[in-house]
C-alpha cells in the first residue's frame, strides 16, 4: 500500500511538471502576440499595407494571427458583425491557450489530499504495530512516522508548484486576452475607416488561411 500511495504522488507530481513546462512554452508571448504581427499592426495605415499584415500573419501563425486573418476575411460584414463574430472565435482561442490549466488545478487538489491519505495510512500502521509489539521496536516506530510524514511532504512539494504556475498562468491568459482584444479592435477601427473612405472599395476580401 506504501509503494501504491507513493507511487500515485510520484505519477501526479510528474504530471503537474509536465503541464507547467507545456504550457509556458504554449503561453510565451512570442507564440500568442508575435512581435513581427504586432509591429505590422502598428504600421497599418493604408490599404497598401493590407496584404504585407496578410503575409506576416501568414508567416508568424498565432492566435492573434488567426484573429487579424479572420477579421480581414470578414470585412464585407457589418462592423458590429464583424467584432461579434470575431468575440465568438476569440473565446475559442482563449480556451486553446487554458488547455491544460485545468489539469494543473486538479493536481493543487489532489497531491495534498493524496498526502493526508498517506499521512492516514502510516498513522493506522505505526498504531497497528504498536499493538502487537509495543513500544520496544523503535525501527517499526519511526518507519510508520517517517512515511506518515514523507506522504505529507511530497503531496505538499506536488501542490506548491502547480498552484504557483496555475495562478500565474490564469493571470497571463488573461492579460494576453485584454491584450489581443485590444489590438484586435484597434484593426477592426482602421479596416473599417479605409472601408468608408473608399480605399479598400477594389480589393477584395481573400482567405489567405
Amino acid at each position: 500500500m506504501e509503494l501504491i500511495i507513493i507511487a500515485v504522488l510520484v505519477l501526479a507530481s510528474v504530471i503537474g511538471l509536465t503541464f507547467i513546462v507545456e504550457r509556458g512554452l504554449a503561453l510565451r508571448a512570442v507564440k500568442v502576440i508575435p512581435p513581427a504581427v504586432e509591429g505590422a499592426l502598428e504600421t497599418f495605415r493604408t490599404a497598401d499595407d493590407l496584404p504585407m499584415l496578410r503575409r506576416i500573419c501568414q508567416q508568424h501563425p498565432s492566435a492573434l494571427s488567426r484573429l487579424l486573418l479572420l477579421a480581414d476575411k470578414h470585412r464585407r460584414w457589418s462592423k458590429t458583425e464583424n467584432s461579434t463574430g470575431l468575440e465568438t472565435y476569440a473565446r475559442q482561442e482563449i480556451s486553446k491557450l487554458e488547455r491544460g490549466l485545468v489539469v494543473l488545478e486538479i493536481v493543487v487538489g489532489v497531491s495534498p489530499l493524496l498526502g493526508l491519505v498517506g499521512t492516514v495510512y502510516g498513522l493506522i500502521a505505526l498504531f497497528a504495530n504498536l499493538g502487537t509489539t509495543g513500544l520496544s521496536d523503535n525501527n517499526k516506530l519511526a518507519e510508520g512516522i517517517a512515511f506518515a510524514l514523507n506522504a505529507t511532504l511530497i503531496g505538499l512539494i506536488t501542490a506548491i508548484p502547480s498552484l504557483v504556475a496555475w495562478s500565474y498562468y490564469n493571470k497571463k491568459v488573461e492579460s494576453h486576452a485584454v491584450k489581443m482584444a485590444s489590438l484586435c479592435d484597434g484593426f477592426l477601427r482602421q479596416l473599417y475607416h479605409l472601408e468608408e473612405t473608399g480605399e479598400l472599395a477594389d480589393a477584395p476580401a481573400r482567405d489567405r488561411r
